[in-house]
């Protein structure tokens, strides 16, 4: 009997291996179905993409970037150049003549006439212009 009982024990364990190779075709075939209509999103996404940098609706790019982080120094350093240097000279007037801060007032002031209109240039010249 025990070969027998054997025998049905490993019929059963065939047809439930059967029973599970098909549903795990099944369960495949599903997976399959879902990663070919990601795919095909995922596709269609990058198309779009592609298509909207084409049109220039993409970001900044890391140049464009770097070049308006040189401009903004740029600006920066002439404008805070010029003041310094007028009040250098104001000081240095006053100095010399044993003046009152009078100097000094009147060329910080015109170095902070010349920092804005430095700015004023650097703004106003068009994008494509190499020269400084």
């Amino acid at each position: 009997m025990t070969e027998r009982g054997e025998k049905q024990e490993k019929g059963r364990r065939e047809q439930t291996e059967g029973h599970g190779d098909e549903s795990r075709e099944r369960e495949n075939e599903g997976l399959r179905a879902r990663l070919d209509k990601l795919s095909n999103a995922l596709d269609a996404q990058r198309g779009a993409d592609s298509a909207e940098a084409g049109l220039g609706h993409a970001g900044p790019s890391h140049a464009s970037t770097g070049e308006a982080m040189g401009l903004a120094a740029r600006v920066l350093s002439e404008f805070v150049a010029a003041v310094i240097v007028g009040a250098f000279i104001g000081w240095w007037i006053d100095r010399v003549a044993g003046t009152t801060p009078a100097f000094l007032v009147i060329f910080l002031l015109m170095g902070a006439a010349a920092g804005f209109w430095n700015v004023y240039r650097i703004a106003m010249k068009p994008p494509d212009s190499e020269g400084r």
